[in-house]
């Protein structure tokens, strides 16, 4: 019996789904996983269960939603006594790393969001999820020169360079010198805020030359910010993507599964409305691409199944018992809508104003305000700028009706 392929998830942070050439976003550089997609299944229409941080990654860690995970605003940890992908790969056999962000430690609220503080505030080896091997970072947005403490850092240390290319590397060696089957998550910061931050040699576009999304109002500060903040987000991206392309090429990488996603995506001035929290396109759709293992027999295909990343520990765990498909046929079949929500307000700068939640098909999205009235209704297939908010319409009535039953 062969034995169990290892398994690599590589997450990024605020990396929505249009935002790479394979997709047609003209400003996006995006070479290496624009290769990687030619050869994996490309999930097109594939969504973060919350667009926040620490809930969508409590719920791609448990394969629970928030808050029945435990975690109901953003400052809540993980539950110490939470299950997670790492215990139950545990149970298969897997040596299990992580590396990277981890963005779910007890945190205080009047504490500095951004800065070395932040930095090296260092998680409880009890709090760390269940992985046998953990290095990394609560948070504090440092993209170049990130702390790092964990299993052989007792105390954070400061690496040089630039944080993803230091990720990387890092996840590189662990997974050279692991026990296999490993399972190894790689947690990357970008291209997160502060966006005017050097990005290993990228130089920045002019703002001037950037093609913006028909939903970006034109003519006022919305574009302003718009083109300025995408200039420096497509610099994090495109270093990133590059960093991300020398660990896929490493002999592990190209043996195992390897899946890549992002956490949430941003607005950008879509909608006039920036960063994320909201459910619109931007900020929900994430890229989830899957390579199969030793290269599979998968070449570019693209699928509009409306999974989400909640899926991604139950395909895991089918990989881990032999299960070949991308995505494996068992425990359950693809889902035919993804369900969405923001369990809570988040009290920072341009953030969801509301707690919503809603569901998403492949051609529809119905969002629901907290006390269950509809705040939005589209027709993704017709408006997939969502520029018609149908919620009102009469005509729309039933297939609201239907969907929000399912809500």
């Amino acid at each position: 019996m062969p034995r169990p392929p290892d398994i690599i998830w590589i997450v990024t942070t605020q990396w929505r789904a249009q935002a790479f050439g394979h997709a047609g976003d003209p400003n996006a550089r995006t070479p290496s996983i624009d290769a990687f997609a030619s050869k994996s299944v490309n999930f097109t229409q594939a969504v973060t269960p919350h667009p926040f941080g620490p809930f969508a990654r409590a719920a791609l860690l448990t394969g629970v939603p928030s808050p029945e995970n435990g975690v109901t605003n953003y400052f809540d940890p993980l539950p110490p006594g939470a299950r997670t992908i790492a215990h139950r790969l545990a149970g298969q056999g897997y040596t299990t790393g992580f590396i990277g962000k981890w963005h779910l430690a007890r945190r205080d609220p009047a504490a500095a969001l951004v800065g070395e503080a932040h930095a090296r505030m260092v998680v409880p080896p009890g709090e760390r999820g269940g992985f046998d091997f953990w290095e990394g970072f609560e948070g504090g947005f440092q993209l170049n020169n990130p702390w790092l403490h964990g299993s052989r850092l007792p105390e954070p240390v400061r690496f040089e360079g630039y944080q993803s290319d230091v990720l990387c590397r890092r996840a590189a060696d662990w997974m050279k010198r692991a026990s296999r089957p490993f399972f190894c998550v790689v947690s990357l910061e970008a291209p997160h805020p502060p966006y005017d931050a050097p990005a290993a040699g990228i130089k920045r576009r002019r703002p001037a030359d950037l093609r913006l999304a028909s939903n970006v109002p034109r003519g006022g500060p919305v574009e302003e910010r718009a083109r300025r903040e995408l200039a420096g987000y497509h610099a994090h991206i495109e270093a990133t993507d590059r960093a991300i392309g020398g660990l896929i090429a490493t002999e592990a990488a190209r043996e195992g599964v390897v899946a890549f996603t992002s956490v949430h995506g941003d607005m950008h001035g879509a909608h006039g409305l920036f960063r994320k929290g909201w459910p619109h396109e931007e900020s929900v759709r994430v890229p989830l691409i899957v390579r199969a293992a030793r290269g599979g027999d998968r070449r570019g295909e693209a699928s509009a199944a409306p999974v989400s990343l909640i899926d991604l520990p139950q395909w895991t765990m089918g990989w881990s018992r032999g299960e070949t498909a991308v995505p494996p046929p068992s425990p359950l079949p693809p889902t035919s809508a993804a369900r969405i929500s923001m369990p809570s307000v988040v009290a920072l700068p341009y953030q969801c104003d509301r707690a919503w939640r809603g569901i998403r098909t492949s051609t529809q999205k119905l969002v629901l305000n907290g006390d269950g009235t509809p705040w939005l209704y589209f027709n993704l297939k017709d408006d997939p700028h969502e520029m018609r908010n149908l919620a009102d319409s009469p005509s729309h009535a039933p297939e609201i009706a239907a969907l929000r039953g399912r809500v």
